[in-house]
């Protein structure tokens, strides 16, 4: 397993290649970021890599969030994750990881959370079809029975139903980087990744 960087989603567009073909790309704005934390075997119980994205004012942390950093001198960070690596010596608190990381026509992946749709019903959500719309049908969109009778009696946990439709964290696996920016810390990648522009990312190298 390898770290990997935070980042956020400019927005989608396309560019040409050599050829001339059209590449719909995702245009993230990745890092830099800090390593806050190094996890080892002995006192932690396994090997990770904790590292920082996004500076931030000192009163928008609690005060456990802040003594955290602030024991290692680093900066306010909004947000902290962690990434399992197998040697964890490659990496000391403080250090600054950027979009060189990653190489043109590498394979990564995005994990992030979906764009949020509200409560949806079961035709939108689920993909179930729908009822007759004439002859004097009144079922067009309803759910229909939803349970046995005296046994079990009751609705088995898992039953597809209408509920929150996305918003929840999904993982996009075997996407290309197609270009790198260093000074603009610009990450070009093909294909489309979880959530709305300005959502925060994680990529990593993919294994």
């Amino acid at each position: 397993m390898s770290v990997g960087l935070l980042g956020n989603k400019i927005g989608m567009t396309q560019i040409f290649d050599e050829s001339g073909n059209i590449i719909p790309v995702t245009i993230l704005k990745v890092g830099p970021c800090v390593i806050t934390q190094v996890k080892t075997e002995n006192l932690d119980g396994y090997k990770a890599v904790q590292v920082g994205y996004s500076n931030v004012s000192n009163k928008t942390l609690t005060q456990p969030e802040l003594g955290h950093l602030q024991k290692s001198n680093i900066q306010a960070l909004k947000y902290l994750k962690e990434f399992r690596v197998d040697n964890e010596n490659d990496f000391e608190v403080g250090q600054t990881l950027k979009v060189d990381l990653f190489s043109p026509g590498q394979i990564v992946t995005v994990k992030g959370k979906t764009v949020g749709k509200g409560f949806a019903g079961l035709q939108k959500r689920h993909n179930f079809s729908r009822g007759p719309m004439t002859h004097g049908s009144k079922n067009h969109r309803a759910p229909g029975s939803i349970g046995m009778g005296t046994t079990p009696g009751r609705v088995l946990p898992g039953k597809k139903m209408a509920g929150q439709l996305g918003n929840k964290i999904t993982t996009i696996k075997k996407l290309k980087v197609i270009q790198l920016n260093l000074e603009e810390n610009i990450l070009v990648i093909k294909g489309s990744v979880p959530g709305k522009p300005g959502n925060l990312l994680s990529i990593v190298p993919s294994e």
